[in-house]
């Protein structure tokens, strides 16, 4: 039923064509790709799990679910319009023939449908879906279970060290510059000097499939790196000037933490958490590159 998607940065055949069918997996024949793409699941599914054992143990319910990730960038706070009762919104663009799975907003119902992405799999195989990957697979989640859904511009992109082709190729993943004005809605972007500005960026865009990696670069409000290779020397300088004072200091915290303190500021936070289910904090601090105690 599911399939992996092609290397980020693929630029070969038609990636539609990178298949692996259900039965495969069933019989324990895993690929690499699937086995992430089910932990991925798993992982997704678990969120929504701790959430209603939490309401349980209180005696309440949600009114709304908001699902995002640690790696993402935001430039803007969430304005009301993007929480819309009986829909599910998701950001345009990044779509890899299905909808962009890199946040979502739902009321509690809603949620609870975009979130069973394990649970889900049998009713999606019945229903007759073959060869989908984690967007396609999202997407026919919510249209099989007559779930509206909605796509808007937000602010925020996932922040990468991944190196990708460029100029990215017809199925290639463009990488934002930080200092795009946006919203770039949950693109890949890293702190760089941009090296492709205005009708370069039409050009380079025009070239992407739409409904694969493109996203939407209206009214100049992105700018690409050269992602080909590691962030730049300097990068620290660009993240500084474009995050802002706050997120600055931030950064140079972190860069500055050492181990004990790191392990010391894992155990204040777990003690705030309802439900901890990840690493110690020793173990978490020890795979930075985190200075002596």
């Amino acid at each position: 039923m599911l399939r992996e998607s092609p290397p980020s940065g693929y630029s070969g055949h038609n990636p539609y064509r990178k298949l692996s069918h259900r039965s495969e997996f069933l019989q324990l024949k895993l690929t690499n790709g699937i086995q992430g793409l089910l932990q991925y699941f798993n992982l997704v599914e678990g969120c929504l799990t701790m959430i209603q054992d939490y309401q349980k143990q209180n005696n309440f319910t949600y009114d709304w679910i908001v699902r995002t990730r640690v790696d993402g960038y935001w430039s803007a706070s969430l304005g009301p319009e993007n929480f819309v009762p009986g829909h599910y919104l998701v950001p345009p663009g990044s779509s890899y023939g299905g909808l962009n799975d890199r946040f979502g907003i739902g009321d509690y119902n809603t949620s609870v449908v975009a979130l069973s992405r394990l649970s889900m799999i049998p009713q999606l195989d019945s229903a007759g879906h073959r060869q989908l990957n984690s967007e396609s697979s999202f997407k026919a989640q919510l249209t099989t279970q007559q779930v509206p859904y909605l796509t808007m511009r937000l602010p925020f992109c996932v922040v990468s060290d991944r190196q990708y082709e460029f100029p990215p190729s017809h199925y290639g993943v463009p990488v934002a510059a930080l200092s795009s004005r946006g919203p770039l809605s949950g693109a890949k972007c890293r702190p760089c000097t941009p090296e492709c500005t205005g009708s370069c960026v039409e050009l380079a865009m025009n070239r992407l499939d739409k409904g694969w990696s493109w996203t939407d670069w209206a009214n100049n409000s992105l700018e690409l790196c050269d992602a080909h290779a590691e962030w730049e020397s300097g990068w620290e300088n660009i993240f500084d000037r474009v995050a802002g004072k706050k997120l600055a200091a931030a950064r140079r915290r972190i860069d500055g933490l050492k181990l004990n303190q790191c392990v010391k500021e894992f155990a204040e936070m777990m003690n705030k958490t309802a439900h901890w289910e990840a690493p110690s904090g020793s173990e978490i601090c020890s795979l930075g590159l985190l200075g002596s105690p």
